[in-house]
């Protein structure tokens, strides 16, 4: 009697404590094809020598990891070689299994557009109502409009459209603010939505009538930037990233077919 009751109390600390809880497979699942579409670049396509070639790490070549066709993020932040201004772009990523980490420490990364607005990156998986915080998020201004993430070890999609902030040109000040769309394994997250300023001024200041307070100079908006990947102390993997860019002007030709 006493060993089943000690193997019982075995068990329930285990269970309590997580101990012997199996980690689940990581997703072996194919990447997305990419379109045939004109101008179409490849910025990611699971070698070194891509990796290499199309990113930088504080100015030099990328300290991340290549296995099975993915990057890993292990120290600091990656950008492209190329600034883009207006885009379509399409990443790949998968979230750890970290079951005993909560909140921003939970498979925590970035997608930042222009190297300035951040999609955030996070496993948010079977959160109810997301904030901006999480998965999906223009990170610290609005949250993603629905719950699209899969489990932590899945791989998922981000496809975006980016529309760049526009300026007038005799003044210099900004006419149209940034605004993009978010496509979160095939469901919007966010719908043409305004960006207020770069996402690393958590808290932009607001006037009395709520309008946002543009930042202090010292960022030029106007210029075109990089695509950037965040390292935020969790090993996030990333894969198949391709970037289409766009021409900043509407096509008003009209080309009548016989």
């Amino acid at each position: 009697m006493i060993r089943v009751i000690s193997a019982a109390c075995a068990l329930l600390a285990a269970l309590c404590c997580g101990v012997g809880a199996q980690e689940p497979a990581p997703d072996s699942t194919p990447p997305a094809p990419a379109p045939d579409a004109p101008g179409l670049i490849r910025l990611f396509d699971g070698t070194p020598a891509s990796l290499a070639a199309n990113w930088r790490q504080a100015g030099k070549a990328p300290e991340w990891t290549v296995q099975d066709g993915a990057m890993t993020s292990v120290k600091g932040d990656i950008r492209t070689v190329q600034n883009f201004t207006d885009f379509q772009l399409h990443v790949e990523f998968r979230v750890p299994y970290m079951p005993d980490k909560k909140g921003q420490a939970r498979g925590n990364s970035g997608v930042f557009l222009q190297g300035r607005y951040e999609i955030q990156v996070l496993d948010s998986y079977g959160i109810k109502e997301p904030g901006s915080g999480d998965c999906g998020a223009v990170y610290s201004q609005y949250a993603p409009l629905v719950n699209a993430c899969r489990a932590p070890l899945k791989w998922q999609t981000y496809d975006i459209a980016y529309r760049a902030p526009r300026f007038d040109p005799s003044t210099h000040a900004m006419s149209e603010p940034a605004r993009v769309t978010v496509l979160q394994n095939g469901l919007i997250v966010q719908n043409d939505q305004v960006i207020n300023g770069p996402t690393h001024v958590v808290k932009p200041k607001r006037a009395a009538d709520g309008a946002v307070i543009p930042p202090p100079p010292g960022e030029d908006l106007s210029t075109p930037g990089p695509i950037r990947l965040q390292f935020h102390g969790n090993t996030v993997a990333f894969r198949n990233i391709w970037i289409v860019p766009l021409p900043t002007q509407p096509v008003t030709r009209y080309a009548p077919r016989n």
